[in-house]
């Protein structure tokens, strides 16, 4: 069920109804029918892989629960004669029945479902790939699979819960409606923000009591969210996607544009997807994390992965980096740890050498900014309403490299993506570029912009003046009412992930 459909527009008001006047009383029943309504909302787009996220919350709260009554047994040491045997099927009891093992049936059930249908292909046709390169034919045959919705997303979240549980950090639940609930939340489902059971999930347990200013600040995201949906991201698709599809035929200009409007559609897209999950939640008394902050202003590569999805990248950090040995080890190992970050992070996102490449890029450019150590430079926003020239110097060197990497993350495969930058260098530059193709997309990214600067640090469309106010909520409505796409709306990227 997409956010910018009509289907979701009947959905979420009578969710919203039943769950604050029928079932307000009564927390658990609140909980079951937030769980009744995640599985609808999940099971609209394909019911069949509702079996994959209830099996994968069964597996995780069992876990969760073993991991903390595991308990070693003890060696008596009263037959010395038998005491090295005793010992092995002690150790083999311990290990069966210890907390680790129960963290390795989570990590390996989990990751197991990603890997066979996010990945499987992707190994089959990378090993017939280096046969062939040895001068064999290989007979390999792949698997028809369909990739679910925000497999991805609800995986790391769960496999966050039973590290969490299995390091100390949390205690698990002993209630198998909160827990579920939490693993199919239906806001933050599909496309994140990949959420930590020790924020999320104790707020199941608490009375929720709807709040006005947090309801108004709900609303106030999900229209901020849907204008980045359907006004920039939609837009930027309509002139983005022929670009990318006929690179070979394009202007060394069309194809800049191309890669610039595709940064503002991805995040136009996904930031906005996630505005919305939050404010949506806000809706049913929830408080999400922050998933992004306008990191289009971010003045080195570093801030820019402080500010985009922020929710991936901290989890990279808490489960991969810092268990690897962060930045605390010699700088080759802190160089190994921050390459595999990034690989892993573009592998995440997909199947493909393209994600890779991408993260592989974001690694080489993040590198030489931690060798000076100037990597936490730009932890705060800058305090001034213009930026300086240095500032702005900054901001947009970060964005046209960031620009860069997308053309990978965009292409069908890393040859397209070389023989797309190759072109901008290579092509006639103004050849058929026509300024009132853009134009419109321009100036709506333009105003985009301008509202993200004004309220940077702020709630959204949050003026204190209410004539300001309410001409910004007239505004984005408008905006949304006329260039908005309405009819054949576009899914949102991350679903493919």
């Amino acid at each position: 069920m997409l956010f910018n459909s009509f289907t979701f527009l009947l959905f979420l008001p009578i969710v919203f109804l039943l769950y604050w006047f029928v079932f307000q009383k009564n927390l658990k029943l609140q909980n079951a029918f937030l769980l009744l309504a995640s599985y609808v909302f999940y099971g609209w787009w394909d019911w069949r892989f509702l079996g994959l996220i209830i099996a994968s919350s069964a597996v995780d709260y069992w876990c969760g629960l073993k991991i903390v009554n595991g308990k070693p047994s003890v060696v008596s040491g009263d037959r010395p004669h038998d005491t090295t045997h005793h010992l092995q099927l002690t150790i083999y009891k311990n290990w069966f029945q210890g907390p680790k093992f129960y963290l390795t049936l989570s990590l390996a059930f989990n990751l197991g479902l990603l890997a066979f249908f996010k990945y499987f292909n992707f190994f089959i046709d990378s090993a017939a790939d280096f046969i062939s390169l040895l001068g064999f034919q290989p007979h390999i045959s792949t698997l028809n699979l369909i990739l679910p919705v925000g497999i991805s997303f609800y995986t790391f979240q769960t496999l966050s819960y039973s590290i969490d549980v299995y390091r100390g950090n949390l205690k698990p639940t002993k209630d198998p409606v909160a827990f579920f609930t939490f693993v199919a939340f239906f806001p933050q489902l599909v496309a994140g923000p990949i959420e930590r059971a020790s924020n999320l999930l104790p707020q199941f347990f608490k009375k929720r009591e709807f709040i006005y200013q947090q309801g108004s600040d709900g609303m106030k995201l999900i229209l901020w969210g849907l204008f980045k949906k359907m006004v920039i991201a939609d837009n930027c698709a309509l002139v983005v996607n022929p670009i990318f599809e006929n690179y070979q035929t394009a202007s060394g200009l069309e194809l800049i544009m191309g890669a610039i409007l595709f940064a503002f559609q991805i995040y136009g897209d996904f930031s906005g997807y996630s505005d919305i999950a939050i404010g949506v939640a806000k809706l049913f008394g929830f408080d999400l994390m922050t998933n992004f902050r306008t990191p289009y202003f971010s003045r080195d590569i570093a801030e820019f992965w402080r500010r985009w999805h922020i929710s991936l990248s901290t989890w990279f950090r808490d489960y991969v980096y810092i268990p690897l040995g962060g930045s605390r080890v010699p700088k080759a190992k802190a160089i190994r740890n921050i390459f595999i970050v990034f690989l892993v992070s573009g592998f995440w996102h997909g199947a493909n050498w393209t994600f890779i490449a991408w993260g592989g890029i974001h690694a080489a450019l993040f590198i030489p900014i931690f060798l000076i150590g100037k990597n936490r430079t730009h932890l705060h926003e800058g305090e001034h309403l213009l930026p300086s020239f240095k500032e702005a110097f900054q901001i947009i060197s970060t964005f046209l490299l960031v620009c860069v990497a997308w053309v990978f993350f965009r292409a069908d495969t890393v040859g397209d993506a070389w023989g797309y930058l190759t072109g901008i260098l290579l092509r006639p530059f103004m050849e058929g570029f026509r300024l009132s193709t853009y134009m419109l997309t321009i100036v709506l990214i333009s105003i985009l912009l301008f509202l993200e600067w004004l309220m940077k640090g702020e709630l959204m469309l949050s003026f204190r003046k209410p004539i300001l106010r309410y001409s910004s909520y007239s505004m984005v409505v408008g905006l949304i009412l006329f260039y908005g796409v309405f009819f054949n709306p576009q899914d949102f990227i991350y679903f493919q992930f």
